[in-house]
């Protein structure tokens, strides 16, 4: 859909968006801090694989990046945001599950978890999905 949507003007964001783009960058900030913690870590020890440490590292901060990204769009009202934004959400969901639940990292995988339900929830109102998602 479009922003001419009748009822939602160009300036109309509904508190359902806003809550999806707050979330986002809630998460970004989640990764790229985590992506910090661990390039200091291999910088003052001794990590068993310091290579895949730094690719790990890496990867979560270009994840945190896309996000900011995605929840800059959603911000915007660009419809092009929303499916990418849904499906990492949707694979967020086992990764928070994995860490909470079968491996006992609730303080990891909890908050992953929430945040992916959270974000889930305000993109799938029917409000999120008339200004942003498919018809």
């Amino acid at each position: 859909m479009t922003q001419s949507t009748p009822g939602y003007g160009p300036g109309h964001r509904p508190a359902s968006v806003r809550a999806a783009g707050w979330l986002l960058a809630i998460e970004a900030t989640g990764l790229v801090a985590l992506g910090i913690v661990v390039v200091v870590k291999v910088a003052t020890g001794t990590p068993r694989s310091p290579v895949l440490a730094v690719v790990a590292a890496g990867l979560a901060v270009a994840t945190g990046a896309l996000l900011l990204l995605l929840g800059r769009a959603l911000g915007r009202l660009r419809g092009w945001a929303y499916t990418p934004t849904v499906v990492l959400q949707l694979l967020a969901l086992p990764v928070g599950y994995s860490l909470a639940a079968q491996a006992g990292l609730w303080a990891y995988g909890g908050p992953v978890l929430l945040l992916a339900i959270g974000e889930l929830v305000a993109l799938l109102t029917p409000a999120s999905r008339r200004v942003l998602g498919p018809g």
